[in-house]
């Protein structure tokens, strides 16, 4: 670690984002630490890979214990590690979950990034250097969009717990650039998915299904509102955009996305497709997993990161989507292994 003059905290990083993240700076020689809470259970399966290979290089990862929701904590880890740059992905990011535990979703989403910033903005004031911070918004914060496609200046309108802290926790960003000078980035980032999206996302659900049908292991998939459209990419794409961000000499606000639009249904057919399936035959309506407000569709303009940050999606939707088959059908294959020699176990998701 000697020597490293790059040290970055990242909040989150058990997530599908922070995996991704740990990875690329990682390969710029970063010294990472990551932000995890304390579990009788391990979730580090999306980044044990990381764990092998970092022994074969002078900047480590490692992992620190602590909660969004301790301010003193997150005061005391940011003078310990006094890192050059934040990223925070903490979040209750699950936007069906989020009508069911709203309190604590405004919590850690929205008031966790406020005591995030004071923690930056204390320890930056007293050992007088500048720590970068990016700020994970969502295209959620739209919500019941008022323009199509949505940019940097649309108006916002959420519709979910979710997407209100989230803007919340996007606004505060804003005002402490403002107010105190942070030097902090908010990315305004579209749906991303991978191979490593939890398995209670729409896309996940619908790939790991999928793939448990083809193999006899599965046979149907309930779905709630197949006309909803989004904005489609991958996530190792759009955590080099956040990297990108915290390098520039301003910080500003970047929409994140792909600038194309597809339906949940058009997601299913490609799917199914990619396993001979029919997914007609599969999939099945069940009124549970509507959302008690919808966002209808969401289609962002990616068109100020391409020209200042020179930031480009190099997976496209269709190679995005047989990305995840492939790695769901894999999974599919070993847990029919494990289950035809007797084991009742459940995978890690990874």
């Amino acid at each position: 670690m000697a020597g490293t003059s790059k040290r970055a905290l990242v909040t989150g990083i058990t997530g599908q984002d922070g995996s991704y993240l740990a990875e690329l700076l990682l390969a710029k020689g970063y010294e990472v630490h990551g932000l995890v809470r304390r579990s009788s259970t391990f979730g580090t399966q999306r980044i044990e890979h990381l764990y092998r290979d970092v022994h074969e290089t002078d900047h480590p990862l490692t992992l620190h214990h602590g909660d969004m929701a301790d301010g003193n904590g997150l005061a005391r880890l940011i003078r310990e590690i006094r890192p050059t740059e934040v990223y925070n992905l903490a979040a209750q990011s699950h936007v069906r979950v989020s009508f069911d535990q709203p309190a604590y979703t405004a919590d850690v989403t929205a008031v966790g990034t406020l005591r995030l910033l004071e923690a930056i903005r204390d320890v930056q004031d007293a050992i007088g250097e500048q720590i970068r911070f990016y700020q994970a918004s969502s295209s959620e914060m739209y919500g019941k969009v008022v323009e199509t496609p949505q940019r940097e200046t649309t108006p916002f309108y959420p519709r979910s717990p979710y997407g209100v802290a989230k803007l919340y926790a996007h606004w505060i960003t804003v005002n402490y650039r403002e107010s105190y000078g942070i030097h902090g980035s908010c990315g305004i980032l579209f749906n991303h998915e991978s191979p490593r999206r939890g398995e209670t996302f729409v896309t996940r659900k619908i790939t790991r299904a999928a793939a448990r049908i083809k193999l006899g292991l599965q046979e149907k998939l309930f779905l709630g509102n197949l006309d909803a459209q989004r904005d489609w990419g991958f996530a190792g794409d759009y955590v080099e955009a956040m990297w990108l961000m915290l390098q520039q000499d301003e910080p500003d606000d970047y929409v994140v996305a792909t600038d194309e639009t597809h339906s949940v249904r058009e997601f299913c057919e490609k799917t199914f497709s990619r396993l001979d399936l029919d997914y007609n035959d599969f999939v099945e309506i069940d009124s549970r997993y509507f959302r008690p407000a919808e966002v209808d569709l969401l289609l962002g303009s990616a068109e100020k990161a391409r020209r200042q940050l020179s930031w480009e999606p190099r997976v496209s939707f269709d190679e995005l989507v047989e990305m995840m088959v492939d790695a769901d059908l894999d999974l599919a294959k070993k847990e029919k292994v494990l289950l035809e020699a007797g084991h009742d176990v459940s995978l890690p998701n990874r």
